[in-house]
Formats: C-alpha cells, sequence, structure tokens
C-alpha cells in the first residue's frame, strides 16, 4: 500500500468512528424519546433496558452509517483543503479521483458489509427488538397509587386514598372496593383510617396492612340476584383495628413472550425468505380471484345445474338453439304481478349477496397485495442502505474538496441538509410504494437517484476545480458587485 493512500485512509477512519457512533447516540437517544412513555415506571432491570438499547441501536445502524460517511468525507476532505494539502497533491500530478481511490475502495467494502448487515443481522435485531418490546408494553407499570384518585392497576380492585406520607409510605382514609364478585362489584367496599401497602420481592403478591376500618361486604345468593329479593339478602360488618391482606399481582413482572409469532413480518426476514414467501402470498392470492370467479358462476348458475338431469341439460342445449330470445320487459309483462315482485326480489337479493360475496374477497386480496408490496419494499431496502453509503461519500468527499472546510462546522450543516432532504425524498417515495401510487421499486430508489445525479454533478464539478461552493469566491464576487456599483454612482 502506497503511503499516500495509508495516509488518507488513517485521515478518514477517524472522524468515521467519531461521527458514527455520535450519529448512533443521537438516533438511539431518538427511540428512546419516541418509548419513553412506555418504559418508564415498570420497574426494568438494567439487562432489560440494555438489551433494548442493543437492538435499538442496531436498527438505526441503516440511517446512522450513511449520515457518518457523509459527515466523515466532508470532514476529511474539507480539512485537506483547508490545510492546502489538496492543493500539493493536485500540484505534484494527482487528480481528485486518484486521491479519492483508497477511500472508494474502502467505501465498496463498507457497502458489501451493509449489504450483509442488512440481510443477516438487520432482521434478526429487529425480530429480538420488537418482541421485546411487545413485552415491555405489556408489562403493567409499578404500584403508584396517587392521592384523591381511583386506581385500578390491580384487577378486579378500585383503591382511592386521600393522602400519602412520602417517607413512611403510609396511606390515609383508604376506601377499597372488590370487585371479583362479577355479577355485584360493589357489595365488598373496605374503608380504613391508615394502610400500608408493599409489594413481594418477587412482584406476585401485594401485602395490604389496614388499620382502625370497617369491612362491608353484602351476600348475594346467587338464586337471589333479583331486585324483589333484596330484603333476602345478608349484610355484613367487620370492625377492625389490623387487618393484612394478600393479593396476587398478574402482569407486573416481564416475561418473554416467544418470538415465533412475530418471525411473519416483513421486517424479520432476509432475501431468500421473502423471496419464498413472496411468492406463496401471490399464489394465495391468485387462488382467491380464481376462487371467486368460479363462485360468482357457481352463484349465477346453480338452478340451472340443480334444477335438471344431465340428459335434460343436453336436451335444453339443442333446444336453445331454436329458441327466439324475447326481450326482458317483454317476458317480465307477462308474468302477474306476485312474480314479477318475487323475481324483482330474487334478483335484488342475489345481487346483494354477490356484492357481498365480492367486497368481502376484495378486501381479502387488498390485504394480501399490501403484503406483497411490503415484502418488495423490504427486499429493495437491502440493496438501497449499500448503495446509499456509496453514494454519499461521493457526495461528501468532492464537495469537502470544494468547500475546503474542516472540523465540525461547516460539514455538520451541510451533511444535516443533505440527509434531511434524503430522508424526506426516501419517506416520500416509500408513502407512495407502500399506498401501490408508484411502482415498488420507482418508490424505494426515488432517493438514491436523485442524489446519484446530485453526487455526479458535485464529483464533476470537483473535479474541474470549480468555485460552487466556496464562499471565498462568492466573497470576493459580491465585493466587485458593490465595488462597480460604487463607481457607477460616484460617476453619475
Amino acid at each position: 500500500m502506497k503511503r499516500l493512500h495509508l495516509f488518507i485512509l488513517k485521515s478518514f477512519l477517524g472522524p468515521l468512528a467519531m461521527t458514527f457512533f455520535i450519529s448512533l447516540f443521537i438516533l438511539v437517544m431518538q427511540f428512546l424519546w419516541k418509548y419513553v412513555d412506555e418504559l418508564v415506571g415498570k420497574g426494568l432491570e438494567w439487562y432489560v433496558m440494555a438489551e433494548l438499547l442493543f437492538y435499538a441501536s442496531l436498527q438505526v445502524v441503516p440511517m446512522a452509517l450513511p449520515l457518518a460517511i457523509l459527515l466523515a468525507s466532508l470532514m476529511t476532505f474539507g480539512n485537506m483543503g483547508e490545510h492546502y494539502e489538496l492543493t500539493a497533491l493536485k500540484a505534484a500530478g494527482i487528480s481528485l479521483p486518484r486521491i479519492m481511490k483508497p477511500l472508494m475502495v474502502f467505501i465498496l467494502m463498507v457497502a458489501g458489509a451493509a449489504f450483509w448487515f442488512s440481510n443477516n443481522l438487520l432482521p434478526v435485531a429487529n425480530l429480538k427488538l420488537y418482541s421485546l418490546l411487545y413485552d415491555v408494553r405489556q408489562t403493567r407499570p409499578e404500584l403508584d397509587i396517587k392521592e384523591k384518585v381511583f386506581y385500578d392497576g390491580i384487577e378486579d380492585f378500585s383503591i382511592k386514598i386521600e393522602d400519602k406520607d412520602r417517607e413512611t409510605n403510609m396511606m390515609h382514609d383508604i376506601m377499597i372496593y372488590d370487585h371479583r364478585d362479577k355479577l355485584s362489584r360493589n357489595s365488598n367496599v373496605t374503608i380504613a383510617d391508615s394502610g400500608k401497602l408493599q409489594v413481594s420481592e418477587d412482584k406476585k403478591f401485594m401485602i395490604l396492612t389496614l388499620y382502625n376500618g370497617v369491612r362491608f361486604d353484602e351476600k348475594v345468593a346467587q338464586e337471589k340476584r333479583r331486585l324483589r329479593d333484596r330484603e333476602l339478602q345478608s349484610f355484613r360488618t367487620d370492625i377492625f383495628e389490623s387487618q393484612t391482606a394478600l393479593i396476587e399481582l398478574q402482569g407486573f413482572d416481564f416475561t418473554r413472550s416467544d418470538e415465533g409469532f412475530f418471525k411473519s413480518s416483513d421486517r424479520m426476514k432476509n432475501l431468500v425468505q421473502l423471496r419464498v414467501d413472496e411468492d406463496s402470498i401471490q399464489k394465495i392470492k391468485t387462488m382467491q380471484v380464481t376462487d371467486l370467479s368460479e363462485r360468482m358462476k357457481r352463484t349465477h348458475f346453480k338452478r340451472v345445474r340443480y334444477a335438471f338431469s344431465p340428459g335434460q341439460k343436453n336436451a335444453i342445449d339443442s333446444a336453445m338453439a331454436e329458441v327466439t330470445v324475447v326481450p326482458l320487459d317483454s317476458a317480465m309483462s307477462a308474468l302477474t304481478a306476485e312474480k314479477q315482485r318475487n323475481a324483482y326480489e330474487g334478483a335484488l337479493r342475489a345481487a346483494r349477496e354477490n356484492r357481498q360475496m365480492i367486497e368481502d374477497q376484495n378486501r381479502f386480496i387488498e390485504k394480501e397485495e399490501t403484503k406483497i408490496v411490503r415484502h418488495q419494499m423490504e427486499r429493495h431496502r437491502k440493496f438501497t442502505l449499500p448503495f446509499a453509503c456509496i453514494i454519499f461519500f461521493f457526495i461528501g468527499a468532492p464537495l469537502g474538496a470544494i468547500i475546503r472546510k474542516g472540523g465540525l462546522g461547516m460539514p455538520v450543516v451541510i451533511s444535516v441538509l443533505f440527509f434531511i432532504l434524503y430522508y424526506v425524498i426516501n419517506t416520500t417515495g416509500e408513502k407512495m410504494a407502500r399506498e401501490s401510487i408508484w411502482e415498488t421499486w420507482q418508490g424505494m430508489w426515488l432517493s438514491s437517484g436523485i442524489l446519484l445525479v446530485v453526487g455526479a454533478f458535485i464529483t464533476y464539478k470537483s473535479s474541474t476545480d470549480s468555485a460552487l461552493l466556496n464562499s471565498d469566491a462568492y466573497t470576493i464576487f459580491f465585493q466587485k458587485l458593490f465595488r462597480k456599483r460604487r463607481k457607477l454612482v460616484k460617476a453619475e
């Protein structure tokens, strides 16, 4: 390897690693901000949160990697231009494409690794992430009973307190409704002066200790549920100084569900699985269309098929050749009013049945078409990530050579603008493809196609030493413009 190639690679790898982890951190923080309401207050262990963040960081790699390549290439070539290293290399007869050559090879290797990651690791990360996120959502928040509000987070119980001492965890003026009797939900009420609430270490039981209270229990026999039997029902009152109750808790402990329930999603599959499942869905859709056609035929001609024997059908077919077709109005006018009404009602009923059948089948077919489109989009997404890495390099490197500014100032601004443009166009294209307004490949490759043209244009301008984005060139231009204007004013 030439010393120049090694120098350029070292200059690029440092900013790439730094910008990649910065982008990754920002995107993971965005993920946490999105799901913060579903994570806090559930008593999740640290290793569960660590696992969730790990899979979330893997999921955002397709967004962080192209942004990091764009920013790193801008910083590298901008820094080389700012310190006149590019000028020295060009003066030595080395063109910009030759300077970029070692990084081109490296970016191609990164693109290949990105494709492998997108096809093999990303589906597994999505499966782990969404199954874990589902389990977190199913976990109930920890017990946090607020003052003067009924708390119904415990199944079959409603608890209300008037005051709570945060230091001693003592609650005052407690009212508890026991709803375990489904047919008479408010028949058991407990009122206490004070009490304490604790949860067992395994989070399976709630230990409720009450002091100086009364328990009202209306005993309603199964055969005396009617209002007229109220006078026959018993009523019981228990007065206590101290009472301890053990209540079973459900859903407060974190449990993992079977990941097999999530494997049918398109985002959990690699290319081979996507192709196989897409073919299977296409076959199911074709079968449904064929079945709809056959059912329509059976609906229209079922009376003829079941009313006659095969011999009678043949006789009818031969006789039909000699029959003169009678207009519908003439045929209906020959019938009595009652038969006409029956004929119209039968035709209307058959039409409604057919319409309902067609609408049901059409909804199913549209659902299958949506699955096919999503599988096609996911197949294209496997290739758009590595292609985006290549495009962003061919935008960032020439652009850095043009602006000749290193560091995290101007490169960050330009990178963010280009990435926002890419994200907006990509989101629009995916929406068009998802709604079948455009072909799938058109929507998925729209952003890549536009930025490919931009990258080719910037590379051309950089190769010809254009001052397209050189701030000094614009400063000189405006200075000359104002100088000419002053001369014209003085001449007048």
